[in-house]
């Protein structure tokens, strides 16, 4: 197992301001600038011509909500990869499931690219973007400093192939136009609908009636739509030392969630080293410090590797690791081989995850979250993002995902992304020792898993890939050929 440093990102150019130093060079054209002005016209209404659909094998997605799968399942059919995919994905579920995902949360990702030319020479990169704690604090409702924006710009700066803007438009288009309301956003709103419409913001948007959104009504969010379209036009940095910047910030302090300018413009995204364990002939890979549900999902699949019946002792062994590192601390190679009693884990946060492959055998798997379910409860006025609760008012969900690859084929063997609160590590760890061992069992309640799997790796032997979206829950797995 090896553990990576903490290494941030910077991002102190715009989209467009990197485009317009690029003009006329060949280097725009790589970076796909070419594109922006296609993306506005989408976003304006116009009717540029689409890119052409690929035949054979592109791949797919699994997500908790249909129509996110269905967006990056459109991005892998016009020949994005998977991390062209994953973002267009991230982007969907800020507006078709803001219970779990919002602009105002964040997540962590594992990426992987088969190619041993890619940048992290074919080995499986943590994109880490958890939403944390205002300096400051304070307000009624404390809320945490988005991170998903920068989040996915990592993830499409680092790996992708798509122009960023381009990836934003279809959820742009969502929020905008309205779409219905899915089963998964309906089962997550009916239990805390009474007190999320206390907020008169939160309430114009799933109660605009007075009476809250259910399965098929229309959910309408111009607010978000005109933040994503700003995002789209001026670029990620705008939300974090620009003009959204400032107004953000004056709309968190209305919404009871205090940030200051700083908070943003120092909150970054990075790129870390994955925690990885051996698996016969394969690596798999788990989120690392500091999204513990890494490590608890790594201390699962310990104990899975060595006997798959001992459910039980699996999950004892995930909530302990979570457990040991929120009260000492430590690396996650000494806590893993620590014993011992420790203190139970409260109730945690729910989350949401996913994951993706190309047709190259190009594979992410994420796990994002608010916090809480529906974060604060609040929407910060004029932007419409669904504030995440700061993890200094709430205690932090576990955030598990884990990738499988195997180092001398350089080829992707399985993905999986765990979520069920406490439950979230084990479920992450037994569906991938399910993927590896070519069984079927579900994941132990209240557990819930989105898998992918090639027994025969990819590249290799695509067409024996399965995509397997949790039964239990409302999402879809969106494939093809």
């Amino acid at each position: 197992m090896r553990v990576g440093e903490y290494q941030p990102v910077f991002f102190a150019v715009s989209q467009a301001r990197r485009c317009a130093l690029l003009a006329g060079s060949l280097a725009a054209a790589l970076s796909g600038c070419g594109t922006v002005g296609a993306v506005k016209r989408t976003i304006l209404g116009g009717e540029p011509e689409g890119p052409k659909v690929l035949s054979g094998f592109i791949g797919g997605a699994v997500a908790d909500e249909p129509r996110a799968a269905l967006a990056a399942r459109q991005v892998l059919a016009t020949g994005g990869n998977a991390a062209d995919a994953a973002v267009a994905l991230g982007f969907m579920l800020a507006v078709t499931l803001p219970s779990r995902a919002s602009l105002g949360g964040g997540g962590a990702c594992i990426a992987y690219q088969p190619d041993t030319d890619s940048p992290d020479k074919g080995v499986p990169q943590a994109v880490m973007f958890m939403a944390g704690a205002p300096a400051a604090g304070g307000g009624d409702r404390p809320a945490a400093v988005p991170m998903l924006v920068r989040g996915l710009y990592l993830l499409s700066a680092h790996y992708g192939t798509r122009n960023f803007s381009a990836l934003m438009a279809p959820a742009e288009q969502a929020a905008r136009f309205g779409i219905p309301v899915s089963r998964a956003l309906a089962l997550d709103l009916a239990p805390v609908a009474g007190p999320l419409t206390a907020d008169p913001t939160a309430q114009a948007v799933f109660a605009p009636n007075g009476t809250p959104l259910t399965e098929g009504g229309t959910l309408l969010q111009t607010d978000l739509a005109g933040t994503l379209a700003q995002i789209a036009s001026v670029g990620a940095g705008d939300m974090y030392q620009g003009l959204l910047a400032h107004k953000l910030v004056d709309a968190m302090a209305a919404a009871g969630g205090p940030v200051s300018v700083d908070d943003l413009r120092l909150s970054r995204p990075a790129l870390v080293a994955p925690i990885i364990e051996e698996a016969g002939n394969d690596q798999v890979t788990f989120l690392p410090l500091p999204a513990d549900g890494g490590l608890a999902a790594a201390a699962a699949f310990r104990v899975l590797r060595h006997d798959p019946s001992a459910i039980q002792a699996a999950g004892e062994a995930s909530e302990a690791a979570a457990a040991r590192f929120r009260a000492q601390g430590g690396s996650a190679d000494a806590i893993l081989a620590a014993s011992g009693a420790v203190a139970a884990l409260p109730l945690l946060p729910a989350s949401t995850n996913f994951a993706v492959m190309d047709g190259k055998g190009g594979a992410v798997a994420c796990a994002l979250t608010n916090n809480n379910l529906f974060g604060t409860g609040r929407i910060a006025p004029g932007t419409g993002i669904l504030l995440a609760a700061s993890p200094a008012a709430k205690p932090a969900p576990l955030l598990a995902a884990s990738l499988a690859w195997n180092a001398n084929r350089h080829a992707f063997r399985a993905a999986a992304g765990g979520s069920g609160q406490n439950a979230a590590g084990l479920a992450a760890a037994f569906a991938m020792a399910q993927a590896l061992g070519g069984g079927a069992a579900p994941v132990p309640d209240p557990g819930r898993a989105n898998i992918i799997s090639c027994p025969g790796y990819a590249p290799g032997e695509p067409s024996a890939c399965r995509f397997t979206a949790d039964p239990r829950m409302a999402g879809l797995a969106a494939s093809g050929n």
